[in-house]
């Protein structure tokens, strides 16, 4: 079987002696290509903690984390952000546009640090303007932005560089539920789309139930969730 994603006996704590806490415990998880998992966990759980070191963010204490069958800690850090910028695209609970950018101007922002040249770039990113149904917003900087229109433009920024797995992190946490289950929508239907892998931590039960598989991290590891009407 090909993986997109593969964590092997990750484990990663915190803090020293009587103050340490061990958020991950010889996790193992895979995600195949096309694939999108949803994982649930209350809030300190470690799900932001799994998502930052599957993205080369930090570091785990022991255990392997590959994507798109690269080992990513076995790298050097300049080939590390390389591969994880050219392989991964990110979603954060707050968007983090760049206010002094235009949306277009952020979109593309990753491609630039790939090495993309500007036609190319900008090619792509209308195509993505246009899917989110943002192509009139384009010009516009994030505070004229609308919360939701700001995150879709974030899931643009995701996407730019056609990464083979994408990670988002509480991506409808700030939005009221309206613009929540549109996103949620928009997620489900670009992981069907385009064969990109998508790793989602949430508190929604609505996106949850729209992945393939939801998956609960709970005392530092994961196992199979059925999304019913609540969990803890």
């Amino acid at each position: 079987m090909q993986y997109v994603v593969r964590a092997s006996n990750i484990s990663k704590s915190f803090g020293r002696g009587a103050t340490r806490i061990d958020v991950l415990q010889n996790l193992d998880l895979q995600v195949e290509p096309g694939e999108m998992v949803a994982i649930a966990g209350n809030s300190g759980s470690g799900k932001s903690t799994l998502l930052h070191i599957l993205g080369g963010l930090l570091h785990p204490d022991s255990g392997v984390a590959e994507v798109a069958d690269h080992d990513i800690y076995g790298l050097r850090e300049r080939q590390r952000a390389r591969v994880c910028n050219s392989a991964i695209g990110f979603v954060f609970q707050m968007h983090h546009l760049l206010p002094e950018f235009s949306a277009m101007e952020n979109v593309m922002m990753p491609a630039w640090i790939s090495g993309k040249g500007v036609s190319a770039a900008k090619q792509r990113a209308l195509q993505l303007f246009d899917r989110m149904g943002l192509s009139v917003r384009q010009h516009h900087r994030p505070g004229e932005l609308s919360g939701g229109e700001q995150q879709r433009v974030a899931v643009a920024r995701a996407l730019i560089n056609q990464p083979q797995v994408v990670l988002a992190d509480e991506p409808s946490g700030n939005l009221d539920p309206a613009n929540s289950e549109t996103l949620h929508e928009l997620l489900e239907s670009l992981a069907k789309e385009t064969g990109q892998a998508f790793l989602i931590a949430t508190h929604s039960q609505s996106l949850a139930r729209r992945a393939d598989r939801a998956l609960l991290l709970k005392q530092g590891t994961l196992e199979p969730l059925e999304v019913a009407n609540s969990w803890t």
